[in-house]
């Protein structure tokens, strides 16, 4: 069954009328004040951005940073078999300098673009000035730029520079309206920006989109929610379904519903669209992606919309005076042919590469003949980081990973970590609203740790960095926590974040409980020539600690050239060095073993004496073992004169300790022995073990 056609005809002319309205051909619509509110945004944004990274850059790419630029420039024109094929690959005007005056100007001229913006000084000029020195950084530092905010900011900026009016200060730009074509290609872009993210949601496949429980997840995978996020997160199951269907409500309705629903469609749109960002950017912290997607918002509304909105709040003085102005709107006088040509042929090859990426988030059947066209225009083009596809959490992360770096300056006896300014490391500390700010530094490490399989060079040019005490890379964390002393190793540990209950919240003041995942990547140190090593295996860890005067290691780096173990050679002379450096601070086990190869001079001569005096010591802070060595030592008279009183009474010590082997010794002794010399030998055992309790208890207090 088919429908009246003439029923049809009025309906489908009445979509078409919609269509063109949204697209800016509607003819009655003026976007004068809407405009410049968004090009104010885009401007506040921008000076967050650049302030950003003003503050970060000398430590990423400084000529003292962790990636300094002139080395990135040359790998990336080594990438590429020629220099032009660099340049289009990435466009930047570090091309010309990467040095540190270059770095300064780039980034001040981005600011100094940003407040022209702001202040509406030659809007078009200041636009590209921020495009440009966004796209330097985002090219020149690529392993820094973030490839959904950045890449957002410079496709805005783009598009935003034929929509802004034209001269020096043109206020709302009544002189200089914006063209249909480019208010089509400016909604284009929001209309992708909306409905790219909502329909990758449902092709990603994640079953936590399909089954509505994405929101559950969502806040503690979050990078660094804030306690609004921690909050929502205690809500009920319903409570997060209802936010799901939101969502895909803003993202996939709300985007319709302005296209094909008229003016009123665009109200309800822009409302679901701000619940959203709003709630996102409350909660957490994405940067400046949540602020930008608000700020095209914007783009849904004209003049009308708004005079007819200070209407609705009673506000006539406001609603006369925006009717006023975009009444004023007058057509300047037509551009050369040649500039208007140019404009529409990039603007739409523009519009035809956004196609491409949308096909590609829709997964879209790939085509011969459009591949062909589309392969040069996405050669030229790419670079730019200007057309994109926007599918922000299309799958979840099921887990909140953080990778700490943990410094050591006492050989590794204990640990001190570094802590980040942002994100979550306390467990009784959540992250502040500091959205639109985007901490550029932590979020590569936190994006590089969640989603690569190995240790990134990143991770250790960090760790080499801190080991060297570099001021500026220290300025990346919350506070230097070795002000005394430098470190002299560094670790990397990985540790998975939960958010705890309230009830816990309230019982200890903790937001998350941790749990340890395993090293991130193999320990760093500093050798005995000062360079820097890197312990790949568990022998590596024991010598870099032993070297740093780590006695446990010392003793048990002995004990593995002794023994052999671990594919160590047994050396003897070796085994009696660290033996002996363990032994003198104190570490009984160090001192019995060194007795036992001054005893049989392997690999060093024979001391019988010194051997005795090392056993004696190890023996007197409590060591089993090396109290039934004694007791040998006094049965046989090595390095010490024979006493079978002596002997019975050490004996009978470790035997106290469940020592074995004491146990059988004690009793072959006393079977040899009167009862006099057993008595003797039972109140010098009591004796012995008085003073070793005292010993301990002092060591104790100590």
């Amino acid at each position: 069954m088919t429908g009246n056609p003439k029923l049809l005809r009025p309906a489908v002319a009445q979509l078409w009328r919609q269509i063109k309205d949204f697209s800016g051909y509607g003819g009655e619509a003026t976007y004068l004040w809407p405009r410049w509110i968004l090009l104010r945004a885009v401007g506040v944004i921008f000076i967050i951005i650049f302030l950003g990274i003003i503050n970060e850059s000398a430590a990423l790419i400084g000529p003292h940073g962790l990636v300094p630029l002139p080395d990135v420039m040359g790998q990336l024109r080594s990438a590429q078999p020629t220099a032009w094929e660099s340049y289009l690959k990435a466009p930047t005007l570090f091309w010309f300098s990467s040095s540190p005056a270059m770095i300064q100007a780039v980034q001040w001229g981005g600011l100094l673009a940003a407040i022209a913006l702001l202040a509406n000084v030659l809007p078009r000029l200041a636009l590209l000035g921020c495009w440009l020195s966004l796209l330097s950084f985002a090219r020149g530092w690529l392993i820094f730029s973030d490839p959904q905010i950045d890449w957002l900011m410079l496709e805005v900026a783009l598009l935003c520079i034929p929509f802004a009016p034209a001269g020096f200060r043109p206020g709302i730009g009544a002189a200089s309206p914006p063209r249909p074509l480019v208010i089509f290609m400016v909604r284009w872009l929001l209309f992708r920006v909306m409905f790219e993210s909502g329909l990758a949601k449902i092709l990603s496949g994640d079953p936590h989109w399909a089954n509505l429980s994405a929101m559950d997840t969502l806040y503690e995978v979050a990078p660094c929610p804030t306690i609004l996020g921690y909050l929502d997160h205690q809500l009920p199951h319903f409570w997060h379904v209802g936010e799901a269907i939101l969502t895909f409500a803003a993202e996939l309705v709300a985007p319709l519903l302005a296209v094909f629903a008229g003016r009123r469609g665009r109200w309800w749109a822009f409302w679901l669209w701000l619940a959203l960002q709003a709630g996102i950017q409350l909660t957490c912290n994405f940067g400046w992606l949540n602020t930008a997607s608000i700020a095209l918002g914007l783009l849904l509304f004209d003049d009308q919309m708004l005079t007819a909105a200070a209407r609705w709040f009673r506000r006539p003085v406001l609603a006369h005076y925006l009717a006023n102005s975009a009444a004023h709107q007058t057509w300047p006088t037509p551009a050369p042919a040649w500039q208007r040509h140019s404009l529409s042929i990039a603007l739409w090859a523009h519009f035809y590469l956004s196609i491409i990426a949308f096909g590609q988030v829709a997964s879209m059947p790939r085509n011969v003949v459009l591949d062909a066209i589309s392969r040069p225009l996405k050669f030229i083009f790419d670079g730019f980081g200007s057309v994109n596809a926007y599918q922000l959490y299309a799958r979840l992360d099921l887990q909140h990973v953080i990778a700490e770096f943990i410094g050591s300056n006492d050989g590794g006896q204990t640990w001190r970590p570094y802590e980040f300014r942002y994100f979550p490391q306390r467990l009784d500390h959540i992250s502040g609203f500091i959205a639109p700010r985007f901490p550029r530094f932590e979020a590569t490490l936190q994006i590089q740790f969640a989603t690569r399989d190995k240790p990134t060079t990143l991770y250790r040019l960090v760790a080499a960095q801190l080991l060297a005490q570099n001021p500026q890379v220290l300025s990346l964390f919350a506070g230097n926590p070795f002000s005394d002393r430098p470190p002299q190793m560094i670790r990397v540990a990985g540790y998975q974040y939960k958010f705890t209950d309230l009830p816990t919240h309230r019982a200890t003041g903790n937001f998350w409980q941790r749990t340890y995942t395993g090293e991130y990547q193999p320990m760093i140190y500093r050798r005995p020539t000062g360079e820097i090593g890197t312990a790949d295996t568990a022998f590596d860890q024991i010598a870099a600690k032993a070297f740093h005067g780590n006695p446990a290691a010392q003793s048990q780096l002995g004990f593995l050239f002794v023994s052999g173990d671990e594919g160590v050679p047994k050396d003897g002379a070796e085994a009696a060095r660290w033996l002996g450096l363990a032994a003198a601070q104190g570490v009984a086990a160090a001192q019995l073993n060194l007795a036992l190869i001054l005893a049989q001079g392997d690999g060093v001569p024979q001391d019988l004496g010194q051997a005795a005096q090392w056993c004696q010591r190890a023996a007197h802070q409590g060591l089993a073992a090396a109290q039934d060595r004694l007791g040998i030592m006094y049965v046989q008279g090595e390095g010490v004169t024979k006493n079978d009183t002596e002997a019975l009474a050490w004996f009978l010590v470790a035997a106290g300790a469940d020592h074995p082997e004491a146990k059988s010794h004690a009793a072959y002794i006393k079977a040899r022995t009167n009862l006099t010399l057993s008595l003797a030998a039972e109140r010098r055992a009591l004796a012995i073990s008085d003073e070793i309790a005292s010993t301990a208890k002092k060591m104790g207090k100590k």
